[in-house]
């Protein structure tokens, strides 16, 4: 599409009308014949394309600008995909490969803290490609946890994070072993030697921005709807994600990925059990079947090393229900009945993948509570 075909569509309007129709159209994903049907499920496929086309808009017409990239914290309590971790605290900003950009801040809390920038490159390899990374463990911090990185193509001294011609995204992680605890990072960007203003909105800016915005909401979920159908026909099992057709599908490359389709009946818990190997960290989370994770601001939905209690051989004993039966290590299904699960080691020396399995409540010696 030339410039001035986009000029066009957007003083005529066109650009608005093709992006409804097109919203219109992405909403078959909800409704394929693998999607459980029932009411939670269709409210929350409604609502997860809401949210996904909300960040779309948000980040094609506000956070687009690689002249002034502004950090965002996309994924959150209340706009999730991708099995997105509660533990985590993201940011991204917009940037180009070209430039040269200051990041500075404070240290905070967080147990881990990773920089990484990373490249669009669906059209050629189908995936986000890391193209930097840079963690606290290899940066030098002043005695207050202040902190400033250069990122750029050319190697710079001192706190160096890399870019790649192509390089488009910016990407701050952190982990938090315990939220109520632990505070995150304070990080600012700015382009160096950049405009001291920014460019006015243009009509091709907004066709490109209502597309781009759409592209990704497209992107975001197709990719994870065909997630679900393949887990969904292996269920009740995790599988690491490097033994999928999803095995390239970016990350933090020091975290073994494992997803699942969970499913269990009224009186039925979802057991999960493995040994634990040395770590930095491990988590174990509930998702929806939109692979957005469970609402972790009013339900237990989530566990990890710091939390969970492990049996007395070290291993550690996991049980996801619709309520509470008295054990430890509960998780609640918060009103859903099947869904995604995400394992994640993070620093492990191996790399075990859990078991599952489904049981009554009765053949644990527990009562579900109202039955």
């Amino acid at each position: 599409m030339n410039a001035d075909d986009a000029f066009t569509r957007a003083l005529s309007g066109r650009s608005w009308d093709e992006f409804c129709d097109r919203l219109k159209e992405l909403g078959q994903v909800i409704r394929r014949p693998e999607t459980p049907t029932g009411e939670i499920d269709r409210a929350e496929g409604l609502r997860y394309l809401a949210r996904l086309t909300r960040l779309g808009l948000e980040l094609c017409f506000e956070h687009a600008d690689a002249d002034f990239p502004v950090f965002l914290n996309a994924w959150n309590a209340t706009t999730k995909a991708g099995a997105d971790n509660p533990d985590n605290h993201y940011l991204n900003a917009t940037v180009r490969g070209d430039y040269e950009y200051r990041v500075w801040g404070v240290r905070g809390t967080a147990r881990s803290l990773r920089f990484a920038t990373l490249a669009n490159r669906y059209a050629t390899e189908g995936r986000m490609a890391l193209t930097g990374s840079l963690r606290a463990g290899d940066m030098t911090f002043d005695a207050d946890g202040a902190f400033e990185i250069v990122a750029s193509r050319e190697p710079r001294p001192g706190n160096w994070l890399p870019l790649a011609p192509d390089s488009s995204v910016l990407t701050v992680r952190q982990n938090l072993g315990d939220r109520r605890r632990e505070s995150p990072a304070t990080v600012h960007i700015e382009r160096v030697g950049g405009p001291s203003v920014p460019k006015i909105l243009s009509p091709r800016r907004a066709d490109w921005a209502l597309r781009g915005a759409v592209s990704f909401l497209e992107r975001v979920a197709v990719r994870y709807a065909d997630w679900a159908k393949w887990f969904q026909a292996r269920p009740n099992r995790l599988h690491d994600l490097k033994d999928t057709p999803f095995h390239e599908e970016g990350g933090d490359p020091r975290t073994c990925y494992m997803h699942g389709f969970w499913s269990i009946a009224p009186g039925e818990a979802l057991v999960v059990e493995t040994p634990v190997p040395l770590c930095d960290m491990w988590n174990f989370q509930l998702n929806n079947y939109w692979m957005e994770s469970l609402d972790y601001r009013h339900y237990p939905v989530c566990t990890n090393k710091q939390h969970a209690r492990c049996n007395a051989d070290g291993s550690v004993t996991l049980i996801a229900a619709p309520s509470d039966p008295g054990v430890r290590n509960f998780l609640h299904t918060a009103g859903h009945d099947c869904g995604m699960m995400t394992f994640r080691w993070t620093g492990a020396q191996s790399h075990p993948v859990p078991k599952c399995r489904v049981e009554k409540l009765a053949t644990l010696g527990l009562a579900e509570a109202g039955h």
